[in-house]
């Protein structure tokens, strides 16, 4: 069977290009597609050929790849992928447009509906200056939506990585998909049934983490918090901050591992399609406290792997934290909850039944 993998762009390194890596390194005879590639920028794909569209010969646009929105489709739509009988996509915009043979299978591992198209608003508000473009620019994205609607139809079967993405599939693209949580490698992480006093929130600190609600919470409490990362928002976070509030920036993988696992609890505040942060804590061996919404509802086992909290609010979080605070946790129990469920191998399992059904 001779297999395409094909994904949106390769310019970042983000949950939906390290899903693609886990794609490329299970099928390492499949050849790679994409519209623009900086192998600078993206995972690892070691020595393999990736195959890009005209748009790779745009001078700057790797760098602007955001810009190319409207031509992305009709550059998948050229991709000449007649030979192939199975077409994986990866992708939460452009490469589900993919054309196949009649007697192929395209099967899509849809992170998100087109966000920019379908969410505009609490898209591009981190954009300041999208306001004095929006009358063009939703002039522009209406016929795109048109486009995108038309294009969803073309893969035979779409995987979803959470509950949430696959009712937003089936709401705007009236498509049915598979939930299959996507997996971490759990081998990263280690465990510790010690935890110090302190909690941990790691995020960029961009609007949509509510990196506000969990500072105002803990200002509150006056417990030891520390975040990890940087991002646009850090002068006005750190100004809203009380002294037992430590910001530590950018930290190494190695530094992130250490302070998941002897965290109290990690705390997440955003409304997350899925979610990986509460998956590598319960790796860690450590409770999570989340915004009740999302992805987490598919990841996290009330009372056994962690707290919900009900509204993006800081007196909600204040209770969801005290509630924590009592619970006597499991801490073995959270780590093998996390590697039963969420390891390389259970996601493959899922993956090979759906791809190969007996």
């Amino acid at each position: 069977m001779k297999i395409a993998l094909v994904h949106d762009y390769l310019t970042q390194r983000g949950g939906a290009e390290r899903v693609f890596e886990l794609l490329c390194k299970r099928y390492p005879e499949a050849d790679i597609f994409t519209s623009i590639y900086d192998p600078q920028k993206t995972i690892d794909i070691s020595s393999r050929v990736v195959k890009t569209t005209y748009l790779q010969k745009i001078p700057g646009a790797a760098k602007h790849f955001r810009l190319m929105a409207p031509f992305y489709f009709p550059a998948f739509r050229a991709l000449d992928l007649q030979e192939y009988d199975l077409i994986i996509s990866s992708s939460t915009s452009f490469a589900k447009a993919v054309r196949k043979r009649p007697n192929a299978r395209h099967i899509c591992f849809c992170h998100n509906v087109t966000r920019f198209l379908w969410d505009t608003q609490t898209y591009l508000r981190e954009y300041g200056d999208y306001r004095y473009f929006a009358p063009l620019i939703e002039k522009i994205f209406q016929v795109m939506r048109n486009i995108d609607l038309k294009y969803a139809q073309e893969p035979d079967l779409y995987i979803a990585n959470s509950s949430i993405v696959a009712r937003r599939i089936q709401n705007i693209y009236r498509k049915n998909a598979i939930v299959v949580n996507y997996p971490i490698d759990t081998s990263n992480f280690v465990f510790s049934d010690i935890k110090e006093e302190y909690y941990l929130a790691s995020a960029r600190m961009i609007s949509y983490k509510r990196l506000d609600i969990i500072i105002e919470a803990f200002n509150w409490l006056g417990w030891h918090l520390l975040i990890s990362g940087d991002g646009p928002e850090q002068e006005r976070l750190k100004a809203k901050a009380l002294d037992n509030i430590e910001f530590l920036g950018h930290v190494s993988d190695s530094q992130r591992k250490n302070l998941f696992s002897k965290a109290k609890s990690v705390i997440v505040a955003a409304l997350e399609d899925y979610g990986l942060v509460p998956v590598e804590a319960n790796a860690s061996g450590t409770p999570v406290i989340a915004y009740g919404a999302g992805g987490v509802l598919d990841t996290q086992i009330p009372q056994k792997t962690g707290v919900f909290f009900k509204r993006q609010t800081p007196e909600s979080l204040h209770t969801a934290l005290l509630e924590a605070q009592a619970i006597n946790w499991d801490y073995a129990n959270i780590r093998n909850h996390a590697v039963t469920n969420f390891s390389e191998a259970a996601f493959f399992n899922k993956v090979e039944a759906i791809i190969s059904p007996a």
